[in-house]
């Protein structure tokens, strides 16, 4: 069985940095596409980023120079690191590959 937990969502000011962690059990992070995924309140759920088999990385436009995703073989992790956080980053985050998805973790951003 496939499962995804997310980790590392908490309260930040604006400007600030975060790093969420998902940990997976039943694949090889390695071995599948992963993505990220938020959705704010009252939102659609929207791609955030996401790391292919050969290490192929895509970010939304929104994102793109402040976040950064990455695995870790070891661990059989994939974290996203925040930087630069904006309110407008302020959403539940998933993990999720092939239909699977994480719980999600919440990352609120303050002015």
């Amino acid at each position: 069985q496939v499962q995804l937990v997310e980790s590392g969502g908490e309260l930040v000011q604006a400007g600030g940095s975060l790093r969420l962690s998902c940990l997976a059990s039943g694949i090889i992070v390695s071995n599948r596409v992963m993505a990220w995924y938020r959705q704010a309140p009252g939102k659609e759920r929207e791609l955030v980023a996401s790391i292919s088999r050969a290490e192929y990385t895509n970010y939304a436009d929104a994102v793109k120079g402040r976040f950064t995703i990455s695995r870790d073989s070891a661990k059989n992790t994939v974290s996203l690191q925040m930087n630069s956080l904006k309110s407008e980053d302020t959403a539940v985050y998933y993990c999720t590959t092939r239909d699977v998805w994480g719980q999600g973790t919440q990352v609120t951003v303050s002015e």
